[in-house]
């Protein structure tokens, strides 16, 4: 295949920007590959995973993910307990705001704030957010999935992807969720509920097992991508595969580890469509969210 130069003009597409980028090179092919990929599941009715790590909605991501629930890109969501409270600080109104990585973190913590590289969120946020979680966890009382638990979250939140999954029916699964403050606040003022991760354990193989294709969009590794892609081993294997990361495979670590590895321990079919593109995701997946819209 010959290599065409990426022509820009004036009012061009995403769509018409990332289909050159498959006749490009480099990262930009890869990018070119993946778009074509997710619109193909989405073509064949496969069934979506969206796995999410890294801190995603401090970068503003929120509303992508949003958009990709409400328009069918994605029929599950798998994200660590970071993102969903931070989520949940957007949807009550605090705001991540742009900071500086070359701050003096000292006096930061002094005037109450907390940095994510060069975004801060102020310690306020987090007050708001225990008085939420107080009421939540406080009226629940029996033995929960991570899923049913954020359901719970989502239906008393407005403005919010949680909310947009519950009323969809879109389930979200979080297997990292006592490793964040919202797993804290379980412990603080859930007393009367159980958190049992073999529920969403029997959810992930229920959604695996279903008739059909099946497809995957990792974004960022870490133990999303490895929670999902396990339950896999009980089933066939995925057919589509897209994966956006920074992370190097050499390293031998999760969020670097190449599609074609997980190929090698069936969690995806030996002729499964995949793609790494390596590439931040907070330019990448915007870059195709706005691809699939269009």
């Amino acid at each position: 295949m010959k290599i065409e130069p990426i022509k820009v003009g004036k009012g061009i597409t995403v769509t018409e920007l990332i289909d050159q980028f498959c006749y490009s090179a480099f990262n930009a092919r890869r990018l070119g590959q993946a778009g074509k990929i997710w619109k193909e599941m989405v073509n064949e009715n496969a069934f979506i995973f969206l796995t999410i790590a890294g801190a995603m909605i401090p970068a503003g991501l929120r509303e992508v993910v949003r958009g990709i629930i409400e328009n069918g890109f994605a029929n599950s969501i798998v994200l660590t307990g970071a993102n969903l409270v931070h989520e949940v600080c957007e949807s009550l109104g605090f705001h991540h705001i742009s900071g500086s990585e070359l701050a003096d973190d000292v006096e930061l913590s002094k005037k109450g704030i907390s940095r994510i590289y060069d975004v801060y969120i102020e310690t306020s946020a987090f007050e708001g957010v225990e008085r939420f979680f107080m009421d939540v966890f406080g009226d629940l009382s029996g033995t929960y999935s991570s899923h049913e638990i954020i359901w719970e979250i989502g239906k008393k939140l407005e403005n919010s992807f949680l909310r947009t999954a519950f009323d969809k029916g879109v389930p979200v699964i979080c297997p990292t969720l006592h490793d964040s403050i919202a797993g804290l606040h379980l412990m603080l003022y859930g007393k009367n509920a159980i958190l049992n991760y073999s529920k969403d354990t029997k959810l992930l193989l229920d959604l695996c097992s279903k008739r059909g294709k099946k497809g995957i969009v990792i974004v960022g590794g870490g133990v999303p991508k490895n929670f999902t892609l396990q339950a896999m081993l009980l089933a066939d294997g995925f057919d589509y595969a897209l994966q956006i990361t920074t992370d190097s495979p050499q390293f031998g670590g999760l969020s670097g580890a190449t599609l074609e590895e997980a190929k090698s321990w069936c969690k995806l079919k030996s002729d499964a469509k995949a793609v790494t593109v390596y590439c931040d995701a907070t330019i990448a997946l915007p870059l195709l969210y706005a691809y699939m819209l269009e």
